[in-house]
């Protein structure tokens, strides 16, 4: 089979090196990849969002699937797009979704169908919220733009002042663009924090091994959120009777709402949960797979993901085996100094054969380079993942931060505690 992968990241890196794996795959292009991507694809510079050019390119090269793992054109109707002119893809269409697209959606689905997650309302006019925020009187206050922000429209406001610079940056000065002309207010939940990303066929949903993201861009967990700097998985904090727990109370509900609501669920539908003292509730859905959950839960993978991702698409998940081995992955994001705010781009990175490390169970997979004049460079906030898997989480630790010693940029930016609390979490 002749594959797409639509993106440009970490993620879709981490997918493409899983669909080589399998032997149905013969031809693998990535639009519009990145530097590193080109090692293990073809790159065509079609940008993501461009659905039309997208499908005109899809249908020209006559691919057999696509696989569409980026939020922006799953939310514009790609799949949709791709579907009316017989090109059979991965990920949801438009109105499914509006899981992740519309945070409004989202948390009336959850209310509507009883799924756990914060106490919430949805405003359009400032003044509205501000009056919510004050009779509620409880902080910290999270609130959150309705649609797509690059993962950042959402604040957390310690106090009443934050929460009114908050509500002017969103609704009134536009930060985040349209996505700031409705708000959802909801109260801080307190707990670990678990993703766990799924593969959904419109009525089967099996989950895939847990991880735990690590959002901030300094140690313990201080500095501005990112994208995420490091990752790990399994997530200790996620038992089986977590997991069960979840299955019964949310996975399935979730699942059978989007199937009611006329919009069946196919694809990656990733659940952002929080374990509560009142038990697992969600924070957040998305409507793909997560960057940087993906490099580490894809390596675990056992089971063929070409053969997975056709299952969604055609209906088949409940016959389809969805293995994971036993052992643990663990992934340092090394990133350009600033990074989320102001960064260079165009560094020269050393260390690297073809794009990758000659270590055991190591996997380098590329968010932010380019190849200028021959060379690999950075050109982006995240740069590189350094992936390593092994038979337990301290293992993989150790050899992921061993590899990422290896590589070098001016001004590489990398926490040092990535998987820490994981590692106090099993003690």
């Amino acid at each position: 089979m002749k594959i797409l992968v639509v993106g440009g990241g970490g993620r879709e890196h981490a997918i493409i090196r899983a669909l080589k794996k399998s032997p149905l795959c013969t031809e693998i292009w990535c639009a519009p990849g990145n530097g590193g991507i080109s090692y293990d694809a073809h790159c065509k510079a079609i940008p993501a969002t461009d659905v039309d050019a997208m499908v005109a390119f899809a249908k020209e090269e006559a691919f057999d699937y696509v696989v569409v793992a980026q939020d922006d054109p799953l939310a514009l109707g790609m799949v949709n797009a791709l579907a009316a002119v017989g090109i059979p893809a991965f990920g949801p269409d438009k109105a499914a979704a509006r899981i992740e697209a519309s945070k409004v959606f989202s948390k009336d689905l959850m209310k509507k169908y009883g799924i756990p997650t914060a106490k919430y309302e949805t405003f359009d006019d400032p003044v509205k919220v501000m009056a919510y925020i004050r009779a509620e009187g409880k902080y910290p206050v999270v609130i959150k733009a309705d649609g797509l922000a690059l993962g950042k429209g959402v604040l957390i406001c310690q106090n009443e002042q934050e929460a009114a610079d908050g509500v002017k940056e969103i609704m009134l000065d536009k930060k985040f663009g349209a996505s700031g002309n409705h708000v959802v207010v909801e109260e801080f939940l307190t707990g670990p924090e678990v993703s766990v990303l799924s593969f959904c066929d419109g009525k089967t949903v099996k989950p895939m091994v847990s991880s735990m993201d690590h959002k901030r861009a300094l140690d313990h967990d201080e500095g501005l959120n990112t994208g995420g700097m490091g990752t790990v998985a399994p997530n200790p904090y996620y038992t089986p009777t977590v997991a069960d727990r979840c299955m019964k109370e949310i996975f399935l509900p979730t699942v059978a709402a989007m199937q009611a609501e006329g919009c069946p669920f196919k694809g990656c539908l990733y659940f952002g949960l929080m374990l509560t003292p009142d038990g697992p509730k969600v924070i957040e859905y998305n409507c793909r797979f997560g960057d940087p959950e993906t490099q580490v839960v894809l390596p675990l993978l056992e089971s063929d993901l070409l053969t997975v991702m056709q299952a969604t698409t055609n209906g088949t998940l409940d016959k389809t085996e969805v293995k994971f081995s036993d052992g643990a992955a663990a992934c340092v994001i090394l990133a350009s100094g600033g990074y989320p705010l102001a960064y260079e781009k165009g560094k020269k990175i050393t260390g690297l054969t073809e794009g990758q490390l000659d270590a055991a169970d190591v996997t380098v997979y590329h968010a932010g380079t380019a190849i200028k004049d021959g060379k690999l460079v950075t050109n982006g906030g995240r740069v590189l993942g350094v992936t390593a898997t092994a038979a337990t989480l301290p293992e993989a630790l150790k050899k992921a931060y061993a590899a990422s010693e290896s590589i070098h940029f001016d001004k590489l930016h990398k926490r040092s505690d990535i998987g820490a609390r994981a590692l106090a979490a099993m003690q």
